[in-house]
């Protein structure tokens, strides 16, 4: 598993992106479930998620961060990115963050590819 710890920071919101490699939706399940074993990540407030498998198969989640997950698809196909699941956890800070948490999603996304994907 591959993760950037602490992102991004705004009015009380925290954020991190890991990922890692995957070939279906069990494998998907598995690292969110491996993800959540950390209590920290099982207590954020979401944990978005896509993935594009090499069948041409978009899977996406948005734990209650509606269109998230939608925003980290994108970013995948515009890579050309295949098989390698990405989660943004973000943590509420109490302080809505408007149109301003789909750029952090952008940011973190951006973050994990640059630092893992090369």
């Amino acid at each position: 598993m591959n993760q950037l710890s602490a992102v991004i920071s705004d009015r009380g919101s925290k954020y991190a992106v890991s990922g890692a490699p995957v070939t279906d939706r069990a494998a998907v399940d598995a690292f969110l479930k491996d993800l959540k074993r950390d209590k920290k990540f099982a207590k954020a407030t979401h944990n978005t998620w896509a993935v594009s498998l090499s069948d041409g198969t978009p899977l996406k989640g948005d734990d209650g961060e509606s269109g998230a997950g939608m925003v980290i698809l994108r970013m995948l196909d515009r890579a050309e990115l295949r098989d390698h699941v990405i989660v943004v956890t973000r943590w509420y800070g109490g302080k809505h963050l408007g149109g301003d948490r789909f750029r952090h999603v952008q940011d973190c996304v951006r973050a994990y590819l640059d630092r893992f994907i090369g």
